[in-house]
């Protein structure tokens, strides 16, 4: 005979005790074990064994599970919520004395002012400064060639028409051209020294009676005295210190042709050393009263300290119509 063992009230089946459950009356599982049991199968855990203690823990094991894998997703969220707050306060509008102190602060201060206003004052100063020189230097010699070859012209049309004879002439007028064929130069001669007239022209000066009395090229006997610019307005003297004893020197009017030799030079000298004009020039070499030429300039280059001149003799008297000397056909 086969004995089966019953087992006592309140066993699960299984022999677990607990498995079923045990609710207050003794028999069958307890709803908050079935709750537990269902909330943890729903998320995919198998149920826990061991007892309500272990569902409980199983249970809260996947919350946590599920609270990190939300997480993300909330600070995502949180972040783009405090992201759209700054940029709420970014664009809110400032108010009256935010505004105002906002552009004190964008203006410049008193420092900034000054140094904007020196900085701006050298600029125009060196910008003048380079127009300036660019004038001297460049601009006045284009004006006075310009002077130069419209009174070269007038000069020689008026030879042609028997105007303009030799004698005495007004102030600035023209009455002679001067050709240094060593140093390529053909300039008008006029009466005076007059810088606006004459001078700043591009001419060359004859020294007359309002300055310092010299002769003229056909008297018989003095010192043909001229004057030009070495530096700007033409310079035509600008190289007379390359002037070699014998080159020539040629003076020529209406009707004749003086040619003169280049005979000593005087580097420098005073301003003021008027004696270098004398009929007989002292330093210049001549001995005697005879027809000379004195050719005067500043020097040193761009400057008006000091005075260079330049002392020749004539050598040739020739008529205009007898056509050129040979210092001009073979120079």
């Amino acid at each position: 005979m086969r004995l089966t063992t019953v087992p006592p009230a309140g066993t699960g089946a299984s022999g677990d005790t607990g498995s079923a459950g045990t609710g207050p009356s003794g028999a069958g599982a307890s709803p908050g074990a079935e709750s537990s049991e269902d909330t943890t199968g729903s998320t995919g855990t198998p149920p826990a064994e061991g007892g309500r203690a272990a569902r409980r823990r199983a249970a809260a094991a996947a919350r946590g599970r599920r609270g990190r894998r939300a997480a993300p997703r909330s600070a995502g969220s949180g972040s783009d919520a405090s992201g759209a707050g700054a940029g709420a306060r970014r664009t809110a509008p400032l108010s009256r004395v935010e505004r105002r102190r906002a552009e004190r602060a964008r203006r410049p201060g008193p420092a900034v002012l000054i140094s904007r206003a020196v900085g701006e004052l050298f600029i125009t100063t060196g910008v003048l400064m380079i127009l300036f020189v660019a004038y001297q230097l460049w601009w006045t010699n284009v004006l006075a060639a310009a002077d130069v070859n419209r009174e070269t012209v007038q000069l020689q049309d008026d030879w042609d028409k028997g105007a303009r004879d030799p004698g005495s002439f007004e102030p600035g007028q023209g009455f002679a051209l001067l050709h240094i064929p060593t140093l390529d130069v053909v300039v008008p001669v006029a009466e005076g020294i007059d810088k606006e007239r004459v001078l700043d022209r591009g001419m060359v000066g004859h020294y007359d009676e309002e300055s310092i009395p010299t002769a003229m090229p056909g008297d018989e006997s003095g010192n043909f005295g001229l004057a030009g610019h070495r530096n700007t307005h033409g310079e035509p003297f600008r190289y007379i210190n390359r002037l070699k004893p014998g080159d020539p020197i040629v003076v020529e009017t209406r009707d004749t042709y003086y040619v003169y030799r280049m005979t000593s030079i005087l580097p420098s000298t005073s301003p003021g050393n008027i004696s270098v004009l004398d009929p007989v020039p002292p330093g210049s070499g001549f001995t005697g009263p005879g027809r000379y030429i004195t050719l005067t300039t500043c020097t040193p280059e761009f400057t008006s300290t000091y005075r260079m001149i330049v002392w020749g003799k004539m050598d040739e008297e020739r008529p205009r119509d007898e056509g050129k000397p040979d210092a001009l056909v073979d120079p």
